[in-house]
């Protein structure tokens, strides 16, 4: 592997007009971080192009000749800094001024004057998830060499093979639990919602493999995908803004509109694992489903593509019913748990409608092993 290391200091880029807002932010993030301040945005292009070391880009909007929104688009233009998080400052304060900032590719957004543990909060955030997505491809480099060296000489290292196979399931599964737990750390209402979720989907994989329209489909390797992938449905909150993940009430309109992007974000974010990896992977492609269309709904009212029936992967339509039981019985901060009766009686409602009724039919047949499930792995303990 490269000579990445976690441990290091990330690089934060910040462009601002204003040598007061540099020297202020370079004072505050120095202590955790390598600052590289610009007052021109030619100086940054010129940073990027060459090559030289970035995790996150603080930018400001307001600016005499290219204004912040022109500037991250051409950023979008520059390799080394198309996949870089980029973090809006602005005196503006409107949800006008931050949908736009979001449209044109920023993943948060920080209001002037600056509050420090907010700053400080912010970049923390999208550094860990940059250097966390750089980790991932460098592994998954990493991983491509050592099975192309095996390959070469299958024959004369079966057994070789057979355990470097065994280590790369196990790299994939250490990965995902470490960007589940990216994610987790960002929502403080999540509790054991992952576990719980993921034994719901294999009991009702399992329910539904005697159906003669899904068991050519649900074999043991696409139930034990189906578990090891349902952990990435949210994958997509982890650049949802605070303001709006842990908010301690009901989202308004716009505030929902914001939060249902996180689908087609985990969508992009592991589709763009696929392409660090070169080649379609059957895990990827059954997580990219899960996390793209877990919130489509049979009668096509659900988002974000609006799809319908079977248009709506299988993958997804039972992480529905799974993710749909676990909210209605868990308590979050903006609302009470309901009772194992009153979630069931609200799925088998949506029969046709939200769920597909086939799907619903199996869990009705397993109301049982969910009940025991939330039980087990319940929250209170």
């Amino acid at each position: 592997m490269s000579g990445f290391s976690i441990s290091d200091k990330a690089h934060v880029l910040v462009l601002d007009d204003q040598k007061s807002n540099l020297q202020l932010l370079s004072e505050l993030l120095s202590p955790y971080y390598h600052v590289h301040p610009f007052i021109e945005a030619e100086a940054l292009f010129r940073y990027l192009i060459s090559g030289k070391p970035a995790d996150v880009i603080l930018l400001d909007i307001v600016m005499p000749e290219q204004d912040g929104y022109e500037v991250c688009k051409l950023l979008t233009k520059i390799p080394e800094a198309s996949e870089l998080p980029i973090i809006f400052l602005t005196a503006l304060d409107s949800h006008d001024d931050e949908e736009k900032g979001l449209m044109y590719g920023a993943a948060d957004y920080i209001a002037k004057p600056f509050s420090p543990n907010i700053v400080l909060a912010r970049v923390r955030n999208q550094a860990n998830l940059s250097r966390a997505m750089r980790i991932v491809q460098e592994q998954n480099k990493y991983l491509d060499q050592r099975v192309a060296e095996r390959t070469a000489d299958l024959a004369r290292k079966n057994i070789e093979l057979l355990a470097r196979n065994e280590e790369v399931t196990r790299t994939q599964d250490a990965t995902v639990l470490a960007l589940c737990t990216l994610s987790e750390l960002r929502d403080n209402d999540t509790g054991k919602h992952i576990s719980r979720t993921q034994r719901y989907v294999r009991e009702l994989a399992m329910a539904l493999r005697v159906l003669p329209q899904f068991s050519p489909v649900l074999d043991d390797e696409m139930i034990l995908q189906l578990f090891k992938s349902a952990p990435l449905h949210d994958i997509g909150k982890v650049a949802i803004p605070d303001r709006i993940l842990l908010k301690p009430g009901k989202l308004d309109r716009d505030e929902f509109e914001i939060m249902k992007t996180h689908a087609a974000l985990g969508n992009h974010a592991i589709r763009r694992a696929e392409v660090a990896l070169g080649s379609t992977n059957s895990f990827l492609s059954t997580a990219r489903d899960i996390a793209h269309c877990h919130h489509e709904k049979w009668d096509g009212s659900g988002y974000p593509c609006g799809l319908s029936g079977e248009d709506i992967p299988l993958s997804a339509r039972i992480m529905a019913v799974a993710d749909v039981y676990d909210a209605l019985t868990c308590k979050r901060v903006y609302k009470p748990s309901m009772s194992h009766e009153m979630a069931t009686d609200i799925i088998r409602e949506g029969r046709g409608t939200h769920f597909d009724p086939v799907i619903v039919d199996g869990f009705l047949g397993i109301l049982d092993v969910f009940e025991q499930i939330a039980r087990e792995l319940s929250d209170a303990d």
